[in-house]
């Protein structure tokens, strides 16, 4: 089997054992479970976490100085999110956590944020099973999974941190 890239080019920089999960943050219940699952997985295997959050691309197309204003309050509010769950991620796995911010449509910004870091191995997103297949696993699942090269590991937004830490 191979280790390759979308692009078919080596995915280098990893360290054996020591395994980098992604994980897609919004601020939502499901997506602070799968924080702390990746957490308590990192911390379990010596391994590393890293946070995406994708900003939406700003629809406001009138007035050029009114569009640039809404998209750079909109990554400061991403900036700011992520280092609140930064914070949580440093208290669950000792370890400050790599921090990403991309703009774009979320699907093609998470296949971008895996192929640009080879060193990334899971890929970690929570649902909400009360919503069934989330929009967001349903995309993944559905159209990325023949791009992705890692392995999609999907959170159950409503597991507690005593099942995340037994399972972990």
């Amino acid at each position: 089997m191979s280790d390759t890239g979308t692009d078919n080019r080596p995915r280098t920089g990893r360290v054996a054992g020591q395994v980098k999960f992604l994980v897609c943050v919004d601020g939502s219940p499901p997506s602070k479970v799968a924080t702390h699952y990746a957490c308590r997985r990192a911390k379990n295997t010596s391994g590393r976490v890293a946070l995406l959050h994708v900003v939406q691309p700003v629809a406001f197309r009138q007035w050029s100085g009114v569009e640039e204003m809404m998209r750079e309050e909109r990554r400061g509010e991403a900036e700011a999110l992520l280092n609140d769950i930064a914070a949580d991620v440093n208290a669950w796995a000792g370890v400050m956590p790599e921090l990403m911010v991309r703009e774009g449509r979320i699907g093609d910004e998470i296949l971008g944020a895996v192929d640009d870091d080879p060193t990334i191995d899971l890929l970690c997103v929570g649902s909400n099973p009360a919503e069934g297949r989330g929009k967001l696993v349903s995309f993944l699942a559905g159209h990325l999974a023949s791009r992705l090269t890692i392995p999609l590991v999907v959170i159950p937004g409503t597991l507690t941190d005593e099942t995340i830490i037994n399972i972990t």
